[in-house]
């Protein structure tokens, strides 16, 4: 940050009295609640999250210091607010990928690309223009995702060269389903949380949560070891050759926020 933007230490100040006043706000959410999914204590908590966060950064670029408090990540959901007997579902599905070994990728894709001269290939790429794929991993992605379904790159993702990272699928209600061609413009714009059914996520994360847990004593051992059934799809067919479910971090109903 330079000097110029340099915030003030009386900007400082009012982040902490905004603080004070979030905490307030919150206790009083938290001593009027109606019930334990309350909309008004899950706005406090959020109020109160980003308040704290924002003091937290101007404390830390005026006088480099932190706050001894951790500021949560939002990662549940909100109360369910679809309808009772939902008559249409949305499946929505997100999944990341790193490029980790570009050779492997676009040996795959000319591999595709030799055996079905007709392959498509992204238009405006030199690869489109000469039907090569070799030398562009743009190219060579448009074919391996043109060529199979995400689900089979999803167990296969090693042969292709890429790595995965976080995933998510959302199961959301709908009162009617949608009209052909309706949302392919925006396909994710609806993605209402209060909406969700259920939700599955898989992240490197929990596997670091796990390894903490392994840290305890043999009690906690023990819990680790009774299956739960809150495990989500992995699809690591490595990892998981019978697609069983193995682990995961938001499955099950919507729920209220961690708090």
């Amino acid at each position: 940050m330079s000097d110029a933007a340099q915030p003030s230490a009386a900007e400082v100040r009012a982040a902490a009295e905004a603080v004070k006043a979030a905490l307030d706000r919150h206790l009083d959410a938290v001593e009027r609640r109606s019930g334990e999914d309350d909309p008004a204590v899950y706005a406090a908590f959020n109020d109160l999250a980003a308040t704290a966060e924002a003091y937290d950064e101007l404390l830390y670029d005026v006088y480099d210091e932190v706050t001894p408090f951790e500021i949560p990540g939002d990662d549940t959901l909100p109360a369910y607010a679809g309808p009772e007997e939902p008559s249409a579902l949305s499946v929505m599905i997100r999944r990341d990928y790193a490029v980790v070994e570009p050779q492997r990728l676009l040996a795959q894709a000319q591999r595709v690309a030799d055996l079905d001269p007709d392959v498509d290939t992204p238009p405006g790429t030199a690869a489109a223009a000469v039907g090569n794929v070799g030398g562009s991993v743009h190219a060579a992605l448009g074919v391996i995702f043109g060529e199979y379904e995400p689900d089979e790159i999803a167990s296969r993702h090693k042969e292709f060269g890429l790595e995965e990272g976080d995933s998510t699928l959302w199961v959301t209600a709908a009162e009617d389903p949608a009209e052909p061609g309706e949302w392919l413009a925006a396909p994710f714009e609806q993605a209402d949380p209060q909406r969700v059914i259920c939700r599955f996520d898989v992240s490197a994360v929990f596997d670091e949560e796990q390894d903490l847990d392994d840290d305890g004593d043999d009690d906690a051992d023990d819990v680790d070891d009774v299956d739960d059934g809150d495990d989500v799809l992995d699809v690591d067919a490595d990892d998981d050759a019978d697609g069983a479910p193995e682990r995961g971090g938001g499955g099950g109903p919507a729920s209220s926020p961690k708090r």
